[in-house]
């Protein structure tokens, strides 16, 4: 009987375990993609944007960044903030049936 309780403390301890693991893979990507601060080369991929529109938005004010070593970096947040800022809502085609 002895063993048996052992056994599912066990258990119950792995399942904690994997219940944790499930938890953080829950989280969408955007959400870990947000916790994070990412380089220019990093944004120019993802946006397909050049450098230079890159430094346009920083010289505007319209993306902050922290400079360190002369390497830029910049918050995920406020790049989805300014994606959200413009995202229109609506279809510029509309399905007539």
């Amino acid at each position: 009987m002895e063993e048996i309780v052992k056994a599912i403390l066990h258990l119950s301890g792995e399942l904690k375990e994997i219940k944790a693991h499930l938890q953080y893979l829950k989280k969408t990507r955007a959400e870990i993609f947000n916790e994070t601060w990412i380089d220019g080369q990093d944004i120019l991929l993802a946006l397909n944007i050049s450098q230079r529109t890159l430094q346009s938005l920083r010289d505007s004010g319209t993306l902050p960044f922290s400079r360190l070593n002369g390497k830029f970096f910049y918050k995920v947040s406020d790049l989805e903030a300014i994606l959200e800022s413009n995202y229109s809502g609506t279809s510029k085609r509309q399905n007539h049936d």
